[in-house]
């Protein structure tokens, strides 16, 4: 943690919703005038698109690591993740790249996408780091992520709502089959276990979407559940501070389930995040311009 530089992480497994919260960030900041240096958890995998899938049936072919995926330690930069956020903490620097998902985000760099930009140093200035993707909290034998962070925040529905997401994502922008996305859910299954689900454990903040419709059954889901057939579950890792009654008053039909978490309907769980964090992103920036 770094009060003259601080980081703020979101984590969360592939379709989970992170994407969702940072444009609730990027609102923040916008509002109040924060300058964020943005990291796309996605730019620190090992490999692009083509190298993925050549590595992938390599492994496959030898018929060892049955596993090998975008959740685990073999197929991301953990070490260089955390060397950029220990050198931000210690001095508002450090290097990043993109990761060009589709033609859209490819065509203004003249690269093919699947790839990756060329490294280059972050812009001087910023007032924090923001780092959106699976990995915010990871720890391995060799990388401790999650001990940089002043803000750690997961996204997690419910397993089978997650599968759905994830299901009718890869289906209808991507492509896939049905048969492909259950292929790469079980592939990813032991670094689901390993290295996503510990996260949660570690973050400052949970965001959990239950789904109030039946889901037992995410691989015939002919729809996502909406916000309106949710609840949202937000666990507070300590409570110290936070307002309940004042998140009571100002989100209709919300609750406390116990004594560090409250419930939200579905559709408030943006103004759930504007109330939440935007205390936590003054206190943050304030603390950094009065040592600064």
């Amino acid at each position: 943690m770094s009060e003259r530089h601080p980081i703020v992480a979101i984590t969360g497994s592939s379709g989970a919703g992170t994407s969702t919260v940072q444009r609730t960030f990027e609102e923040i900041f916008r509002r109040e005038g924060v300058s964020a240096a943005v990291i796309e958890g996605d730019s620190f995998h090992a490999y692009d698109r083509v190298a993925m899938r050549e590595k992938m049936a390599e492994f496959e072919a030898g018929g060892q690591l049955s596993h090998f995926s975008h959740f685990g330690p073999e197929a991301n930069l953990f070490e260089e993740l955390e060397r950029l956020f220990r050198d931000y903490a210690e001095s508002g620097r450090g290097r990043r790249r993109k990761y060009l998902h589709n033609a859209e985000e490819a065509e203004p760099y003249g690269q093919q996408p699947g790839t990756f930009t060329p490294w280059e140093e972050l812009p001087p200035g910023s007032d924090l780091l923001f780092y959106e993707g699976l990995h915010g909290a990871v720890v391995t034998e060799t990388a401790d992520v999650a001990r940089y962070p002043d803000l750690l925040i997961g996204v997690v529905p419910v397993v089978n709502l997650e599968w759905i997401q994830k299901l009718h994502r890869d289906k209808s922008l991507r492509g896939y089959s049905t048969e492909a996305v259950t292929d790469t859910i079980l592939r990813r299954m032991h670094d689901y276990v390993h290295y996503i689900c510990p996260q949660f454990a570690r973050t400052h903040v949970n965001f959990q979407r239950v789904p109030m419709v039946d889901t037992s059954n995410p691989f015939i889901a002919r729809a996502v559940p909406t916000a309106d057939e949710s609840m949202v579950v937000i666990r507070f890792a300590n409570p110290k501070g936070i307002d309940f009654p004042y998140l009571l008053n100002m989100i209709d039909r919300s609750f406390m389930s116990r004594a560090n978490t409250i419930v939200v309907p579905g559709g408030k769980m943006e103004l759930a995040m504007q109330l939440i964090f935007t205390p936590f992103i003054w206190r943050l920036v304030e603390r950094r311009k009065k040592l600064l």
